[in-house]
């Protein structure tokens, strides 16, 4: 089994985007049907969309912490410093690898991790 869609919902999609492009991701419009217009990102096996949030909604879930693995993490967050990501921890040496832990406009946790080539 391999997880092939992944959807965050946010007050400020276009906001959002922004943030995430500066982890190395591009976002392009799409709207399907009568659904709302949103973002959507292609990854390896996993497509990663930016929708607003529905109506119930009041705000966005802050509790999926997300995980990506980067090229390069000392150099993604110094790309990302002084910007509108707040640095948890800074990066790591872990029993998984370099990581460090960001937090998004919404109050997501997003773990990066060095990628490694196999």
């Amino acid at each position: 089994m391999t997880l092939n869609l992944l959807v965050i919902r946010t007050k400020n999609p276009e906001v959002l985007k922004t943030q995430y492009e500066l982890l190395g991701l591009s976002f392009k419009h799409h709207k399907h049907g009568n659904g709302p217009y949103h973002y959507a990102s292609e990854l390896e096996h996993l497509v990663f969309e930016i929708y607003p949030l529905t109506k119930s909604m009041s705000k966005a879930d802050d509790s999926i912490r997300l995980g990506f693995s980067v090229p390069d993490v000392s150099k993604t967050i110094d790309n990302i410093k002084n910007t509108n990501w707040i640095i948890r921890s800074n990066p790591t040496e872990t029993e998984w690898g370099l990581t460090a832990v960001l937090q998004d406009l919404d109050g997501r946790k997003v773990e990066l991790i060095k990628r490694l080539i196999l």
